[in-house]
């Protein structure tokens, strides 16, 4: 069992990380947000609050099993990884997020705001087809093989989970314990950016690395999926943290 959990975001399933963990070179554990790639469990609210109890659970039982964890997300799961590290900082060793942090300043993107839209979002759903998806993937720099492979999931469950997700959420505008909790994150953190991420700006990375005591890694000319783009260089990074 490993002490490293790495947690995927929205519109992803845990196949995002392969590219990374093959640079890395080592097994990590990589848990699928529940929905996500079959029907969320029974009872399972798809919400922000659900999701992040879910990971603490996890982190739980694996701290159980092999001690203080190495956490890393990319996109929601870097939110959620921020929500259960400031849960459970007792649990942690280090965290490392990419492509997303909770910044009550940051308002969202524009198709987190659709999503967030009653009627609107149920429409985006449902003229989205997988090929759609497959082409926003291969034109967000992942490879053709992985882009079709994470637009397979594009299906009903992960769509109910997504709408269920982001307006728990408000469309991603964090307020409240979900921010006031960022004052026991522990310090020991790691912030990873595209310069050319098109939903949460460098600025916005910058300055929550600057907020919390952490360290910023920024790939140039990387959009989004930084760590599908640069595998080798972000496995470096992390080895390199880790190591510390």
């Amino acid at each position: 069992m490993t002490n490293r959990i790495f947690v995927h975001g929205v519109p992803d399933t845990p196949a995002i990380w392969g590219p990374l963990i093959a640079a890395i070179g080592e097994t990590v554990a990589i848990p699928s947000l529940p929905g996500f790639r079959d029907e969320a469990p029974a009872g399972f609210a798809c919400t922000k609050d659900a999701y992040a109890d879910w990971l603490v659970a996890l982190m739980e039982a694996q701290h159980a099993a092999v001690g203080p964890l190495d956490l890393v997300g990319h996109d929601w799961g870097a939110l959620l990884v921020l929500r259960a590290a400031s849960l459970r900082p007792e649990l942690v060793r280090s965290w490392a997020v990419a492509g997303g942090a909770l910044d009550p300043d940051y308002r969202g993107h524009r198709i987190a705001r659709i999503w967030n839209t009653p009627v609107l979002g149920e429409i985006f759903m449902a003229v989205s087809s997988q090929a759609a998806m497959a082409r926003m993937f291969r034109q967000s720099g992942l490879p053709s093989e992985l882009a079709a492979r994470e637009a397979t999931a594009w299906q009903a469950p992960m769509r109910r989970a997504i709408l269920a997700l982001y307006r728990s959420a408000d469309g991603l505008c964090f307020k409240g314990d979900w921010i006031a909790r960022l004052e026991q994150l522990p310090r020991r953190g790691l912030v990873i950016s595209g310069t050319q991420d098109p939903f949460v700006p460098l600025d916005t990375l910058s300055r929550f690395a600057q907020a919390h005591g952490a360290r910023l890694h920024v790939e140039p000319d990387a959009g989004h999926w930084s760590i599908v783009e640069r595998p080798q260089s972000i496995a470096a990074v992390l080895r390199a943290y880790w190591a510390e």
